[in-house]
């Protein structure tokens, strides 16, 4: 008998993103969206206008599959800068339309149908979804949150996912949505798992410049010993300079996982935005005028983090520290309980839009063991004071 028409088996369990099923609640309520990631306030003069001047200068037609050879220059020194590692820009850095089409140039370039890919969960939604279309297999190993709120990983778990089929692990730090940063004795951990038993690691480090305590900096995996030709990181534009529509996005690798990740590129978007790509060149280059905006969003994120962890600490969220990114993940079990008693997170975050006249996700999205996940809502803190101020106004009117 014919197979039915319709979406195929291995994307079909996804449905739509919580991203769009929230959002689309906001929308419908009213209500402040303090659940999708992206800011509510615009990305910098500098950037805007050198995308528009790109364009009247004419930079309108595709560009270089893997990369304008100017960014990729930039990329290949903010890199040098941040990592203390070199990478030739021509074979080493391709340029993707955002790093969520990095992702999946990295899981069709390099993996093969049945290899298995070990996710940290929680992980962000387009992990699982990528590997899926490669035709990999998922191994899910959860972050644990101990009764300080913070979510740490069990090494004899993380040694035991691996399998004789294991291909690659993915490692997302500063971390999507917990907020935690890895320190370098659990990245070490890591990367000596990955050299015994020469896996891949394909690093997403989107929030690399979004970090808030200096006791937790961001290190970059491919630093340490053995993990520089075995590492793919990946990253972008849009979070560090608010810009999330541009879709700017990098990864870079040895030229052999290169050449993985654009086999795919080409076939996937062939190559991203050619003014945007222009003015990336700009905000990425050290010591140009992205620096300056890079430390004064990480200062007001850090105010925005600070407002938003008090506010929801009144209401009696449990909480651990975000120490970077620009999410909060918090248990709603003692707020949701004066509701309904039982309530899951996705309930919860249904109810809210409506009730509350705030938005959230629902952190069981993150998770392969959904019941993981049920007692956490994830809020974004990337929003004007203005915005989280009405926001926990409305929290506060009808929470406490």
């Amino acid at each position: 008998m014919r197979r039915p028409h319709g979406v195929t088996g291995r994307l079909s369990a996804y449905g739509t993103t919580i991203f769009a099923e929230m959002t689309a609640l906001a929308v419908k309520h009213g209500a402040v969206n303090l659940a999708q990631g992206f800011p509510d306030f615009d990305g910098p003069e500098f950037l805007k206008e050198a995308a528009a001047g790109s364009m009247r200068a004419g930079h309108n037609q595709y560009a270089r599959s893997h990369g304008l050879p100017a960014l990729n220059r930039a990329i290949a020194e903010s890199w040098k800068r941040s990592s203390g590692l070199s990478a030739d820009p021509d074979t080493m850095v391709t340029v993707t339309s955002g790093c969520t089409e990095a992702l999946a140039a990295a899981f069709l370039g390099l993996i093969e149908p049945g290899d298995g890919v070990i996710l940290l969960e929680p992980f962000y939604d387009s992990y699982h979804a990528g590997v899926s279309m490669a035709g990999g297999v998922v191994k899910a190993v959860p972050l644990h949150r101990g009764k300080d709120g913070e979510f740490r990983l069990d090494p004899a778990e993380l040694r035991s996912a691996v399998g004789q089929r294991t291909r690659a692990i993915v490692v997302n730090t500063p971390h999507n949505p917990t907020g935690k940063v890895f320190t370098r004795d659990e990245l070490s951990m890591i990367a000596s798992l990955c050299v015994e038993h020469d896996l891949l690691a394909i690093t997403d480090e989107v929030y690399e410049r979004l970090t808030f305590d200096a006791a937790f900096p961001h290190v970059h995996l491919a630093t340490l010993p053995g993990m520089a030709e075995r590492t793919v990181t990946l990253s972008s534009l849009g979070k560090t300079f608010s810009v999330t529509g541009w879709k700017v996005g990098w990864a870079i690798a040895s030229p052999e996982l290169s050449r993985g990740v654009r086999a795919a590129h080409q076939f996937l978007t062939f190559a991203t935005s050619t003014p945007f790509q222009h003015s990336a060149a700009l905000a990425v280059t050290p010591g140009g005028p992205g620096d300056g905006y890079a430390r004064q969003l990480r200062a007001d994120l850090r105010e925005a983090r600070d407002f938003l962890h008090a506010a929801l600490t009144d209401l009696g969220f449990g909480l651990g520290r975000t120490r970077g990114t620009y999410f909060i993940l918090a248990d709603h079990r003692p707020v949701s309980g004066r509701i309904r008693a039982g309530m899951t997170g996705r309930e919860f975050c249904r109810w809210l839009p409506e009730h509350a006249g705030v938005a959230a996700i629902p952190a069981s999205a993150f998770y392969e063991h959904k019941e993981l996940g049920e007692p956490l809502v994830r809020f974004a803190f990337c929003k004007t004071m203005e915005t989280l101020r009405e926001g926990a106004t409305r929290l506060r009117r009808s929470l406490k």
